[in-house]
């Protein structure tokens, strides 16, 4: 297949000879038999509930979503269903070549490389790493390796050598999917491996390809956490899941019959919110994937104006530049754009409306999700939300939620903040090989605990306050990270802040914000404390200002706190 090259030095042959299996050892938790009812009845077709039960649990006012019956129609199969409806239609097109591959085309790649796959012996439960940056050919990749009934286990291409050797001691892959600029940081593993070679897609009618049988609740992915709070670890994902995540991700689209749309891709597709909820999500529902390798804001501007982009999804960070840079915005024609959804972290409402302003015809609204649920647990809508409330909308269909006292554990009614718990059938089969973990996340009645405080306000919206382990105990008092970070990025000389929590003898712990200037600033650590002082309670006011060049973040745009504060621990 012209497409890719299979490389294999002669030792990892010989190792590829030994055909290792996967032992796959997640064992979620026992649920009882009134509770396995229940989750039925949200997996087969979810009812519309009220918002908020007298059981003290939080039910979507959406209309119902209808999982397929069928235990044998997987990933792939489900991607393909419509294709003779949209056979000629524009699936994925490269952001800079032009390149377009329509509906047809990508089923035929994908059939091509799951007979490469098949040919060297990749069978159900086999686990292939992939470790490339954005392209067409990723999501070839993907969802060839998911067709076979193996399992794919993504990682960040940013990943250090070590990193990477980290993540596949604990996955165990059997082959590597990669492009010759990783060579260097995978060459050590002594692992088959195939390189993706070619910018160009030469298209190729596929022969007949006898795939094996899948099922909806066998495993397609490991996909690792972002590990902001502690140790990395394997979420293992089911086709259900996927296939869950993709009707609740797009069921606002079909209750308004909207037609293909055009999202324009940036966000990784190694992480949950690139490959879940926006390409797999919108390939299924029939809409155009613009592919970039990375996030630049001019190419992205470029990107929108010459394909007509009528969706982002963002990461707060790519809000704030965009607020920041409205005249560059200008120099381009974005009209196209009528929605922009931003998640991976909380967004201020006020940074939010001026986004809005620079595009004319759009909405800016949030999503909630997270690793563990393969995609949404709330997700705003732009017909029917109050514009620019804050909240993360409401909830997806077929997600129950509870707020809970984390003292008591005593469900709490709207407006009071507590940890938000979820269930529904978008939830992870468990923690690859680490049952511990997941006893830990996910209760005997199905509930997985988010690790996030919120709260449901009387409208049936939710708001994300911060991370449990994130709010800073000063005096007392809970601080919010989130909450001065807001207020830092409203300061005109400042391009970017995190807040994190330190040890103090007198307070317990204290905020300090590290902050990036702007180019043009030499704000000082005084006016800066000065600025805040102004608009908070006394026990909210910054103990210390660190300035730095970058602050340090997740590929999904979250704050890594725990760097931030084993850097500070580092100079004491």
């Amino acid at each position: 297949m012209a497409s890719f090259t299979a490389r294999f030095s002669s030792t990892a042959a010989a190792h590829f000879a030994l055909r290792r299996r996967l032992s796959f050892l997640v064992q979620p938790p026992a649920r009882s038999k009134s509770c396995v009812c229940m989750l039925r009845t949200l997996t087969e077709t979810t009812p519309t509930l009220s918002l908020y039960g007298e059981d003290g649990i939080h039910r979507s006012p959406r209309p119902p979503i209808s999982l397929p019956q069928d235990p044998n129609l997987s990933m792939i199969p489900f991607l393909f269903r419509k294709l003779s409806s949209n056979v000629h239609s524009p699936a994925l097109v490269d952001a800079q070549t032009g390149q377009t591959l329509t509906f047809s085309d990508l089923k035929t790649q994908v059939l091509n490389f799951s007979k490469t796959l098949l040919d060297l012996n990749i069978s159900k439960d086999d686990v292939v790493f992939i470790i490339c940056p954005n392209s067409l050919l990723f999501p070839i990749a993907f969802f060839a390796v998911v067709a076979v009934g193996a399992i794919a286990t993504t990682a960040n291409p940013l990943y250090t050598a070590a990193e990477i050797y980290k993540q596949f001691k604990d996955s165990n892959p059997k082959l590597i999917i990669t492009t010759p600029q990783f060579h260097d940081k995978i060459k050590h593993l002594s692992l088959p491996c195939i390189m993706l070679t070619t910018s160009k897609i030469p298209i190729y009618s596929s022969s007949d390809v006898a795939l094996p049988p899948v099922t909806q609740t066998d495993a397609a992915a490991i996909l690792y956490s972002s590990g902001t709070t502690g140790t990395s670890k394997g979420v293992v994902l089911t086709h259900r899941n996927f296939i869950a995540s993709a009707l609740m991700m797009t069921s606002d689209q079909e209750t308004y019959g909207d037609s293909r749309n055009v999202f324009l891709c940036f966000l990784p597709m190694f992480h949950i919110f690139g490959l879940s909820a926006l390409l797999y999500a919108q390939l299924q529902r029939g809409n155009t994937v613009v592919v970039m390798a990375r996030h630049e804001m001019k190419k992205m501007l470029s990107a929108i104006e010459k394909h007509k982009v009528t969706h982002l999804f963002v990461v707060p960070p790519v809000v704030v530049e965009l607020a920041k840079h409205q005249e560059m915005v200008k120099e381009y024609d974005v009209s196209s754009v009528k929605e922009i959804l931003s998640g991976a972290a909380p967004l201020g409402k006020e940074t939010m409306e001026e986004c809005a302003r620079i595009f004319p015809n759009a909405v800016v609204y949030q999503g909630y999700g997270m690793t563990e649920t393969g995609g949404p647990i709330s997700i705003g809508n732009a017909r029917t939300d109050t514009p620019y409330s804050g909240s993360t909308g409401m909830l997806a269909p077929g997600v129950e939620a509870q707020i809970v006292n984390v003292d008591t554990m005593k469900s709490l009614p709207p407006l009071r903040r507590g940890e938000i718990w979820v269930r529904g059938p978008l939830v992870m089969k468990g923690y690859f090989n680490n049952q511990k973990a997941t006893m830990e996340t996910i209760d005997e009645q199905g509930w997985l605990h988010t690790g996030d405080i919120g709260y449901f306000d009387n409208e049936g919206r939710l708001y994300i306050v911060d991370r449990i382990k994130e709010l800073i105990k000063c005096k007392g008092f809970q601080v919010a990270p989130t909450e001065l970070e807001e207020l830092l990025l409203t300061h005109p000389e400042i391009k970017d802040a995190a807040v994190i929590g330190i040890p103090d003898v007198d307070a317990c712990e204290v905020p300090i914000a590290f902050v990036v200037r702007s180019s043009y600033s030499s704000i000082t650590e005084a006016e800066i404390k000065d600025f805040i002082i102004k608009q908070v309670a006394p026990y909210k006011r910054l103990k210390k200002v660190i300035f730095i060049e970058e602050i340090p973040k997740s590929a999904a745009g979250k704050i890594l706190r725990r760097e931030l504060r084993q850097r500070f621990l580092s100079k004491l």
